[in-house]
């Protein structure tokens, strides 16, 4: 007995040292697991950044698309407001052009097309003055300071509005002549002015301004402007020109003058208007165009929140099949214990039927079934 116990005690101590690992074994094991929990560390800290960064980038994604979209409705919006502005407010017409008078005739004139201009149908648009408008006609005269211009002195200016029909609509008639020079004043003049004159940068010329017709805008229309210059009664010497020019500006009413004024601040507000106007036509009716990605995760929620509902719904009905099984179980239980008694005591069981019982449960919609068998 002495030598079996003996044996049985080497046999323990040789298998607690063969269970024993060697210390370089666990070492290696430490060194892994350390490795390993690094490892699992940088790799859940890469997956981190990773979302983060994700994140950051559809962030930024989205805030210039949506950027972008109200760059797009705010441009659409400046266009809608200025281009509703200009068709509501008048602007006054202003028509610069130069003239050239015919000296075939006894008494030469010039004429300058409003209505029916064969010019362009802009060029037209611009000059055609709306009814209520006054417009004012200038006469602008470029005149040598030639002797010949100074012996025919004063001369007469005739202007005529024209209308559509033919007929004269307004007339007008201004007296007009250089402006006089002394022959002292002339001299000390080109004196001073002589290197210029030499090489050409002044010239010996006269620029006069005449206001010659004054008329407001009505039915008939306008079709044209004529001018023709008549000699002093008693002559028929005509001044010498150089050139000639028709300026002609129209002066709105003062209700139109005044819309005209702020026409800035309407463009600014109207365009600001138009604006907001846009955004919540967008935000009402177009949103998955602005926000397609919050309309998405939108959609997704109420998608899981329908599927919550219905879950909700069924719940109920699996809780009563689940209660009428486990109600169904547990009298067939109760019988089978009955049975196991009265076998034990050696009384047969009243049946009717067989010696084997056999209960069978299934749910209503065929997913679940419980069966049991007595009989062995």
């Amino acid at each position: 007995m002495a030598k079996s116990s003996s044996s049985s005690d080497s046999n323990n101590e040789q298998e607690t040292t063969l269970e024993k690992p060697p210390p370089q074994t666990s070492l290696t094991t430490l060194l892994k697991q350390e490795s390993q929990l690094i490892y699992s560390l940088f790799s859940s800290l890469d997956i981190l950044a990773g979302g983060i960064l994700r994140k950051v980038a559809a962030g930024l994604l989205g805030a210039a698309y949506v950027c972008f979209v109200l760059f797009v409705v705010m441009i659409v919006a400046v266009i809608l407001g200025v281009g509703l502005v200009g068709l509501w407010v008048e602007e006054p017409v202003c028509v610069r052009e130069k003239v050239l008078f015919d000296y075939s005739q006894v008494n030469p004139s010039a004429t300058l097309a409003v209505g029916d201009y064969k010019g362009g149908l802009n060029d037209m648009v611009m000059r055609e003055v709306p009814v209520g408008q006054t417009y004012s006609v200038d006469l602008v005269l470029v005149m040598p300071e030639s002797d010949y211009n100074l012996q025919v002195g004063m001369f007469q200016l005739v202007a005529e509005a024209v209308s559509t029909n033919g007929h004269l609509i307004d007339r007008s008639s201004q007296p007009c002549m250089l402006r006089f020079r002394s022959l002292p004043v002339r001299l000390v003049r080109t004196c001073l002015f002589s290197v210029p004159l030499i090489i050409g940068i002044r010239f010996e010329t006269q620029k006069i301004t005449i206001p010659i017709l004054r008329h407001k805008e009505g039915y008939p229309r306008t079709e044209a402007i004529k001018i023709t210059i008549i000699p002093r009664a008693g002559t028929l010497f005509l001044p010498q020109l150089y050139d000639a020019e028709i300026i002609m500006n129209s002066e709105l009413p003062w209700k139109k003058e005044l819309v005209h004024s702020w026409k800035w601040t309407l463009y600014v507000w109207t365009s600001v208007y138009m604006y907001i106007m846009l955004l919540i036509v967008l935000g009402c009716w177009f949103r998955p165009l602005i926000f397609p990605a919050i309309t998405a995760s939108y959609s997704r929620e109420e998608e899981d929140r329908d599927t919550t509902t219905e879950v909700r719904r069924e719940r109920p009905l699996l809780t009563k099949e689940g209660r009428e099984v486990s109600e169904t179980m547990r009298k067939w239980k109760e019988s089978r214990n009955k049975r196991k008694e009265m076998l034990l005591h050696g009384v047969a069981p009243e049946t009717e039927g067989s010696s084997a019982s056999s209960i069978s449960v299934l749910t209503t919609d065929g997913n679940s079934q419980v069966q049991g068998i007595d009989g062995h």
